[in-house]
């Protein structure tokens, strides 16, 4: 059977770097198109080896990475690209974008956990999910009072605890008026 092939004349060919940029983009692309042909695109250890470089050096400087990746691209097995792709879906923080998405996260995890077949880790994320704010079962609350008490009361106080500290010790004599400001004295003294 002959095949005529005839060029179409005119188009121009598209330059060597023209396609996806960003790495993270392209792991993206390369991981679909793996799956869409069923390639068996399983990392081998290699593979991991390079895929953890990659991801470390993209999570370090994402701009320098990138530069120093697109010389490299070209070189990347498919198997690479998938690693790549899974770890910086996994690890990525930019992928998750506020603190109800960590908390969402982390309590489906949680929710996970409580199926486990060891009994502990079961109670522990069992109790872990209990302490999450929405559900406050087991959150630990402390209260604290605050009375406020007038400057008269709080002098009387303080007079009768220093009275009861000299009854119950030597104590060199002090003016309490004078200690605690209350003295016209005392009042020059003291700094603003």
């Amino acid at each position: 059977m002959e095949l005529n092939i005839e060029p179409d004349i005119g188009i121009p060919m598209p330059d060597k770097n023209v396609g996806i940029e960003n790495f993270k983009e392209r792991a993206q692309a390369a991981t679909n198109t793996a799956e869409y042909l069923g390639l068996d695109a399983e990392p081998t250890e290699q593979d991991l080896a390079v895929a953890e470089v990659l991801a470390y050096a993209l999570a370090e400087d994402e701009v320098k990475a990138q530069k120093q990746i697109a010389k490299k691209v070209h070189n990347l097995q498919p198997a690479t690209y998938v690693a790549v792709n899974a770890i910086l879906k996994e690890f990525a923080i930019k992928v998750v974008d506020n603190a109800q998405q960590i908390r969402l996260v982390v309590t489906n995890k949680l929710l996970l956990e409580t199926s486990n077949p060891d009994p502990r880790v079961r109670i522990r994320a069992l109790e872990l999910l209990g302490k999450i704010t929405d559900v406050g079962l087991f959150t630990e609350r402390s209260e604290v009072t605050i009375t406020h008490r007038s400057k008269e009361e709080l002098v009387v106080s303080l007079r009768e605890k220093i009275q009861r500290l000299r009854a119950s010790q030597d104590v060199i004599d002090v003016d309490i008026d004078r200690t605690l400001g209350l003295t016209e004295e005392a009042a020059d003294v003291q700094p603003d």
